[in-house]
């Protein structure tokens, strides 16, 4: 990307505007990363901005032979597992949850329904796994990136990546088996926040 690497080049060199070009242009999968490690709306806004602002203190850190949007989540990540082990997430009610990314903007009411409520339980499942298997699976799932690019941002091994990812997806099939499949909504579990 051109405008990247220039406004990466001008943040480099102190110019603030350029950075928060970069911050409008990955503030949504950063923040959506937060939330589906954190689980809570506000938590994964604060945990974002943290991230942000780590990048733009360590911009001479980054190496520019990495993707700007690997480094930038792997900095939430990390921020995002510091706060697992200071916090555990916390339950609330299904009330207070919030629109899930996974609805469509022009989805009817019923389609809409269904999304957010495959949304809710996917979130659900991911808080019920440790945070660093959490950070794999969405780093790998959602975001595509590979075992290496993944590895190299949890500061694993691949064949140790390999191993998390697998006994997260065990975990993952183990909530839900526990819930016999059924939609989690309709379970007595408590839930976690959802967001956008």
């Amino acid at each position: 990307m051109p405008l990247e690497s220039h406004w990466l080049e001008d943040a480099r060199n102190g110019d603030s505007q350029a950075f928060a070009m970069l911050v409008d242009m990955y503030a949504k999968p950063v923040y959506n990363l937060c939330y589906r490690m954190l689980g809570n709306p506000q938590d994964a806004e604060d945990a974002a901005q943290e991230a942000f602002l780590r990048a733009y203190k360590n911009l001479e850190r980054y190496d520019p032979s990495r993707k700007l949007i690997t480094w930038l989540l792997s900095i939430a990540a990390h921020y995002c597992i510091d706060q697992q082990r200071r916090v555990r997430a916390p339950q609330v009610s299904l009330d207070e949850a919030a629109p899930g990314e996974l609805r469509e903007r022009s989805a009817g009411p019923e389609k809409a329904y269904l999304l957010q409520e495959t949304g809710d339980e996917v979130q659900y499942l991911l808080a019920q796994i440790p945070a660093r298997d959490r950070a794999a699976i969405i780093l790998y799932y959602w975001y595509d990136l590979s075992y290496q690019e993944i590895a190299k941002q949890l500061k694993l091994t691949e064949s140790a990546l390999k191993a998390r990812l697998h006994r997260a997806r065990r975990s993952l099939a183990r909530v839900w088996l526990e819930t016999d499949g059924a939609p989690l909504l309709h379970s007595t579990l408590a839930r976690p926040k959802e967001a956008a």
